[in-house]
């Protein structure tokens, strides 16, 4: 009989993480956060030689008789899923060679290769033992290989995604478990953060293809309507796509070339914020030189945009999300713009794939307590040393509530400040019915 251990803390091997959330005041050597709702700002340096996590997740695969298969961009768009699944098969091994963990990546241009995103989540059903499958991100095309999976008789499968683009009421029909980051929360939440930060603008920058996505164009709206209330100038500005024929390379250069010019049209009390992974390193290297403002990545981690756009090596810190987040802020506060920039301190990304998997593993091993907000609290409370998951329904803007699409959020780490503690906050009831 198989045995699974608890899952004591995050995949510390490889690197690269709305619903309210908490950071615990559990500051030890600098390893990790101090509560959000008290900043803390007199332990800001990381420590001279970075701790790591106590230990990797420790789960028993016993004797392999069944498979988990994960579903991942690669390290084109974003790095910090993938890495996760990397994690997982490091630690379970991969069942080309025997192991627990079926790994397959998505092309970076899926807009462009919708059958092949599609083929390769419906080919998890052509193995026997497989029994859950996750994919993050959950982009345009996972409904539909999820729906091939069903319609392959596979029912015994568990599928999960994690910050779906398809149609709530289209994916919720094929999916189990659906997370994602609570944008609706943010559309109110991030503007009252960057009112504290002393933001005069909020420039929104995305495309149509995410426009089109319920979840992104709802939250757009609200950021409008709250920069409104706020006193605060919105501007969308539409940029490149790059899953689109100009490609990554070809979208970060255009970002990177417009900043200048959208920095002296708005001034440097703007913040800059973008709805696409990839566009992060361009508009955090331009806000670092150009002395802008930036409060906080899309797809929440430290690993995302900072590293490149400032110019850090962090491989010394890599699965030790809180020692990143300080040599992060150790160089945004040496280029003077301390309380101007901000960041998640855990990777939504990276706990998307391996918090994901230690609930699979509980629902299929019959270890779950059958309330799903608290099996999933569990699965990413683990993951994230010092900080706390409430997670919230999915409800629509007329109301309707989706009742496996769980929303989770985390406070903002303003770099060279501390914690932002919005989230005691409530959000004025008519933001939800934003369309």
């Amino acid at each position: 009989m198989r045995k699974f251990l608890k899952v004591i803390a995050i995949l510390a091997a490889f690197a690269i993480i709305l619903p309210i959330v908490g950071c615990k005041d559990t500051v030890d050597n600098n390893t990790t956060p101090p509560s959000s709702d008290t900043p803390d700002t007199s332990s800001q340096a990381s420590p001279d030689t970075p701790t790591s996590p106590s230990d990797p997740v420790v789960v028993d695969p016993g004797t392999g008789e069944y498979h988990i298969g994960i579903a991942t961009l690669g390290y084109g768009q974003s790095e910090d899923e993938i890495r996760g699944a990397e994690a997982l098969v490091a630690q379970y091994g991969s069942v080309d060679n025997g192991g627990m963990i079926k790994h397959v990546v998505l092309p970076d241009n899926f807009a462009e290769e919708q059958e092949t995103v599609i083929t390769n989540i419906a080919s998890f059903a052509d193995d026997p033992l497989m029994k859950a499958v996750i994919v993050n991100q959950g982009i345009p095309g996972t409904a539909a290989g999820f729906q091939k999976i069903r319609d392959a008789g596979r029912d015994d499968i568990i599928l999960m995604t994690s910050m779906p683009q398809d149609d709530p009421n289209v994916i919720s029909k094929v999916c189990d478990v659906i997370i994602n980051s609570n944008d609706f929360g943010r559309g109110y939440y991030d503007i009252v953060r960057a009112k504290e930060m002393g933001a005069t603008t909020f420039v929104h920058m995305s495309f149509p293809r995410h426009m089109s996505v319920e979840t992104l164009s709802r939250r757009r709206n609200m950021f409008e309507e709250a920069c409104k209330d706020m006193g605060i100038e919105f501007v969308f500005v539409t940029v490149p796509d790059p899953a689109s024929e100009v490609g990554i390379a070809g979208a970060q250069q255009a970002v990177y070339d417009m900043m200048p010019r959208l920095v002296d049209q708005y001034g440097k009390d703007a913040i800059y914020f973008t709805t696409n992974t990839a566009l992060h390193e361009p508009i955090i290297k331009r806000v670092a030189e150009l002395g802008a403002m930036f409060l906080n990545q899309d797809d929440m981690s430290p690993n995302c945009g900072y590293p490149g756009g400032l110019g850090l090596d962090l491989s010394a810190q890599m699965g030790d999300w809180w020692a990143m987040t300080m040599e992060i802020e150790k160089d945004v506060v040496a280029k003077g713009q301390a309380g101007r920039m901000g960041t998640w301190p855990y990777s939504f990304l990276y706990c998307g794939t391996t918090g994901l998997f230690e609930l699979a593993v509980n629902m299929i091993e019959g270890r779950d307590s059958g309330n799903m907000q608290s099996d999933i609290i569990a699965a990413y409370q683990a993951l994230t040393p010092g900080c706390d998951w409430v997670p919230e329904m999915f409800t629509d803007a007329d109301g309707n509530e989706i009742s496996n699409y769980y929303l989770l959020s985390m406070e903002t780490y303003i770099l060279g400040k501390g914690f932002t503690s919005v989230l005691n906050t409530p959000i004025p009831e008519k933001y939800y019915s934003i369309k």
